[in-house]
């Protein structure tokens, strides 16, 4: 049997090394907030024959707006979201507009807000708290015959969490940093065979139960996560410019998600453990 829970430093080690580059260049600013955050300017383009989004985004990339979204229209409009462009750059944008599509190109340009204003992010935050509260007390009530040892798997299922999201915005921290790229629940296969195990195997040490327990789960769990890999990253390659940061942040997300599973979340469990078994030895007076 391959001992997992007996390299769990290894694990949270390399956990870190993912983690703390990412969290240095997000405090550098590393981040770049898209359209949707800082809004900007909204070109509402109408064309005697529309042309194709790939074409009207490589006409707005000549003009260094790689950020612009570009996105089809009823009556064969097309929209172009870009961040604040100034008289000149609208003037500028419509020229090249007409230069590539005829001179009939009309061209409205709007300001737009945020689509994400600040109330929403807060919303959102308040919406991750309790569905992180929830998830401890669902996890907890299907491991309710351990006793209150039923909340550390909860916990340590939040834990992988944040390690994954953690290691997503790290991603796009150094990525934006350096590239101006912006940014526009496996773990509960694991603990359910661990509780099975546990429940078959009463008085068993932990972490035998634990190595056992990925054993079992480790190859369908690489399989579906290879799987859903494979679409993501061919979305990334040939899904187009606008799909790209998305699919990037999906397919790092799928591959962290996957790893924190197997060699984080239950070996937290293992840890935890461990600690609480030296506390419990502490505590407990030496026979006369």
């Amino acid at each position: 049997m391959v001992r997992f829970v007996e390299r769990k430093w290894w694990y949270f080690g390399l956990s870190g090394l993912l983690i703390v580059p990412g969290l240095i260049f997000l405090l550098l600013g590393g981040l770049k907030p898209g359209i949707e955050f800082k809004g900007g300017t909204l070109l509402d383009v109408r064309f005697d024959t529309p042309p194709t989004v790939a074409q009207v985004t490589e006409v707005m990339n000549d003009l260094g707006r790689r950020e612009a979204i570009v996105q089809a229209a009823e009556g064969g409009r097309i929209e172009i979201r870009t961040f604040e462009m100034k008289p000149d750059e609208l003037v500028a944008a419509e020229n090249a507009l007409k230069a590539k599509f005829g001179a009939n190109v009309e061209v409205n340009p709007s300001t737009v807000s945020p689509s994400f204003s600040g109330e929403l992010i807060d919303n959102a935050v308040r919406s991750i708290a309790l569905a992180s509260v929830l998830i401890v007390l669902l996890i907890a009530f299907a491991f309710r015959n351990f006793g209150w040892a039923a909340f550390r798997y909860g916990i340590a299922a939040i834990i992988s969490l944040l390690h994954d999201a953690a290691v997503v915005l790290g991603l796009f921290a150094i990525l934006g940093y350096w590239f101006n790229v912006e940014i526009d629940t496996l773990f509960v296969t694991v603990f359910d065979r661990i509780r099975e195990n546990l429940r078959l195997n009463p008085g068993e040490a932990l972490n035998p139960v634990i190595n056992f327990s990925i054993m079992q789960t480790l190859a369908r769990s690489v399989i579906t996560s290879l799987t859903v890999c494979l679409t993501l990253l061919a979305l990334y390659l040939f899904g187009g410019f606008s799909m790209r940061n998305f699919a990037l942040a999906l397919l790092v997300g799928i591959v962290s998600g996957t790893y924190s599973s197997i060699f984080n979340a239950s070996q937290i469990i293992s840890l935890w453990q461990e600690v609480e078994d030296r506390l419990r030895h502490r505590s407990t007076p030496a026979p006369a």
